[in-house]
């Protein structure tokens, strides 16, 4: 398995930043306040979670004035959505 597969299924271990990624989903560009608003971790522990999403490469920030928004990072996703599958396909063919 890629190095860049294994960084992404880390960083979405973790049951906050899974959150977080779903939130992103949903919604296109979300800001770090917001995130403290809907999960019950102080703004250090989010700020620490986006860190980890961004170095992964999973969310991608734009900053607008003061506040940086984040978004999703649809070419890591699609990267690791095509590597699961390909698992799937593997694991789903019957052995001789």
């Amino acid at each position: 398995m890629p190095m860049d597969t294994v960084a992404l299924l880390r960083a979405l271990a973790h049951p906050v930043r899974l959150g977080m990624v779903q939130q992103l989903s949903t919604r296109p560009h979300i800001c770090a306040c917001d995130f403290t608003d809907h999960f019950a971790v102080s703004q250090p522990t989010i700020s620490a979670h986006l860190k980890v999403l961004r170095e992964a490469g999973l969310v991608t920030t734009r900053r607008e004035g003061t506040t940086i928004c984040y978004s999703l990072a649809p070419e890591s996703l699609a990267e690791l959505a095509a590597t699961l599958d390909g698992l799937a396909r593997t694991a789903l063919v019957p052995s001789s």
